[in-house]
């Protein structure tokens, strides 16, 4: 069965080099591998259709269709109007009030890419309007977007989950800490950038200014609390979170702020299942792949093989991060985690290392991917905004990079950073 699913391996892999879609190439290996084996065709549907069959994963399409109907109702011009009064005066006060915004936004949508166009459109023109280099404002909003999928809520912490069968309540308090620590890494960066190049701060606004701009904004301010204070306090699951957050955001703007029309909700609606499509067939794709490798007993291979090979924890995590890394920057993060999960965390179990710490980990890894050439879907959309070229601003982006992957070490040698607030509010 190795044999088999070697062989079969090879040929998804040329499949994606011949431009097959991702989730078509892993349905069709898995279609190879069942009729190549003599087993029944009729096991992939089965297999994909108990990949569904999940309660957790009720949370995904929830998550993207509250962040649609956030964007829509405009609702981060009220959070990026905030972070402006409280940061704005700092010197590079615009790059600062665009990493306090994406954090904020972060613990309402939950995605890199949302991050990046929900709030990246209004904050790259701020910052080019008052002089920053159309690089520089693209680059700082990129490196904060990858803040949302760490900081809860997070789909692909829910992707993990239910894929590994981890707790998302522990996931989500997990990335609490180290999605502060990626803000406060990346406004450290600013201070030292914005004495180099110049960069100018916005006038500062006074404490009643900054009063009215958080009473403007109360109501959107309020959604991640209520959000973070649900989840860790028990009233609601991580997956009812979901349907919380969905209907506190169609509240908002129907009702406090008036941005949102019965004519936006069809488009609203459209645009939230062409997405959850999307992820949807990449997990039931990836179940039914994930099924054959688990039968054909590559996991139980290749983790005692690891374990073998690497004696030390830290040595596991250190080449975890490297492959991680790499497969990021020329995968898309969900898909990678499908595919990876069935391999990395057995061993990393038997490592003795956390599997919650290591889903951050994982997660880390596989969205900094996102900001990295040559996939890179956050440097796209970025770029896309700022009117420059993509290979300029890969090759802005990667100072970035070190902040981030600084975080990235931190968390990974010391476990208390990810493992300390679960263990506080749910127990071991």
């Amino acid at each position: 069965m190795t044999q088999l699913m070697i062989q079969i391996a090879i040929v998804w892999l040329g499949a994606i080099l011949a431009g097959i879609p991702l989730f078509a190439a892993m349905g069709l290996a898995a279609f190879a591998f069942v009729g190549l084996g003599g087993l029944s065709m009729s096991i992939v549907p089965q297999k994909m259709a108990q990949a569904m069959n999940s309660f957790p994963i009720v949370a995904a399409p929830l998550f993207v269709l509250m962040g649609n109907i956030l964007a829509a109702a405009r609702i981060n011009e009220k959070i990026i109007g905030f972070a402006t009064s409280i940061v704005g005066w700092l010197r590079g006060g615009y790059a600062h009030a665009s990493i306090v915004a994406s954090t904020i936004f972060a613990g309402m949508v939950g995605s890199a890419v949302a991050d990046a166009a929900g709030v990246g459109a209004i904050e790259i023109k701020s910052m080019r309007r008052v002089g920053y280099k159309p690089e520089t404002a693209a680059s700082i909003t990129a490196a904060a977007a990858t803040i949302g999928p760490i900081i809860p809520p997070s789909l692909p912490m829910v992707i993990y989950g239910v894929t590994a069968d981890v707790s998302i309540g522990r996931l989500f308090m997990a990335g609490l800490i180290p999605g502060l620590m990626m803000g406060a890494s990346l406004m450290i960066m600013v201070a030292f950038v914005a004495r180099r190049e110049g960069l100018p701060s916005h006038p500062f606004v006074g404490f009643l200014g900054i009063w009215k701009s958080f009473l403007d904004g109360f109501w959107a301010l309020l959604a991640p609390i209520i959000l973070l204070v649900g989840m860790f306090s028990g009233i609601f699951t991580p997956t009812e979170a979901a349907a919380v957050a969905t209907c506190y955001a169609l509240f908002l703007g129907f009702v406090v702020y008036r941005t949102l029309t019965w004519k936006m909700i069809p488009e609203i609606i459209v645009e939230s299942a062409e997405t959850t499509g999307i992820v949807m067939v990449l997990v039931m794709a990836a179940g039914a792949l994930g099924w054959c490798m688990s039968i054909s007993r590559i996991p139980q291979t290749v983790t005692p093989w690891i374990v073998s090979t690497i004696s030390d924890p830290l040595v596991f995590l250190f080449v975890s991060n490297i492959i991680l890394l790499v497969v990021g920057c020329f995968m898309e993060a969900l898909a990678a985690l499908l595919i990876l999960i069935p391999i990395m965390v057995p061993a990393a179990i038997s490592f003795g290392v956390d599997p919650v710490q290591f889903g951050v980990i994982m997660v880390l890894n596989l969205i900094l991917g996102t900001i990295h050439p040559p996939i890179g879907v956050v440097l796209f959309v970025t770029s896309r905004i700022a009117e420059i070229s993509f290979e300029k601003m890969s090759r802005a982006i990667l100072p970035w990079l070190v902040p981030l992957v600084i975080v990235l070490a931190l968390i990974t040698v010391w476990p208390p950073l990810t493992l300390w607030l679960p263990h506080l509010l749910i127990g071991r």
